[in-house]
């Protein structure tokens, strides 16, 4: 298996460092890194994320990480991260692609 970030995630990326980095630059680089390094993990152990049965038949997973969800999918044998966020953000069930 192999990991790949869509477009979105990382944009999600770049939109939490660029919302925490005038509060806080330096807890806000340790997210950032800690948020990137987070998905190598499910190399070993891919379907470790909660199912949302919402997505069937595509097999969409979530995990948390701290105060941050992670969506990602597993298909042909690669694990697409593709949607991050912080926990207390409003955000609707919208397209994950």
């Amino acid at each position: 298996m192999k990991l790949q970030w869509t477009s979105k995630a990382s944009s999600d990326l770049v939109r939490l460092h660029e919302h925490l980095s005038p509060v806080a630059p330096e807890a806000a680089a340790r997210v950032v890194q800690q948020l990137a390094r987070a998905p190598e993990r499910l190399l070993d152990y891919p379907r470790i994320g909660e199912k949302l049965e919402a997505y069937e038949p595509r097999e969409v997973r979530r995990i948390i990480i701290g105060n941050y969800e992670m969506r990602y999918e597993i298909a042909a044998g690669t694990i697409f991260i593709l949607r991050l966020w912080h926990c207390r953000e409003n955000r609707s069930l919208g397209s994950e692609e």
